[in-house]
């Protein structure tokens, strides 16, 4: 199994990036994805779900501004990142969950900062 991210990178406040997250060796269509992110010195926080019927949770400081969406076809799921903040800094990290099992990526940079 293989998560791989991209998309990441350093953008001024108020820009957007798009990450993305291709998987392998899962059957992509029946795995619920999220979206996690970690800060320096923090916990990994949840910032974004969409299950297998596409049905989509944010954490409240991403409302608004961060879209998750998914490409069965493709076994990729992405994350558009609107209105960035200093505060969106982190390592972004997708994850993907069936049942019992869940699979993790490396996680991809993001910076956000003038």
């Amino acid at each position: 199994v293989q998560l791989v991210e991209s998309g990441g990178g350093l953008v001024q406040p108020g820009g957007s990036l798009r990450l993305s997250c291709a998987a392998s060796g899962i059957l992509f269509s029946f795995y619920r994805m999220d979206w996690y992110r970690q800060a320096p010195g923090k916990q990994r926080e949840f910032v974004a779900r969409i299950t297998t019927d596409a049905t989509r949770t944010y954490a409240d400081s991403v409302k608004g501004r961060f879209t998750i969406s998914r490409d069965n076809t493709k076994n990729t799921v992405y994350l558009q990142m609107n209105s960035l903040r200093p505060e969106d800094t982190a390592v972004y990290y997708c994850n993907a969950v069936r049942l019992s099992n869940g699979y993790w990526g490396q996680g991809t940079q993001v910076t956000v900062s003038s």
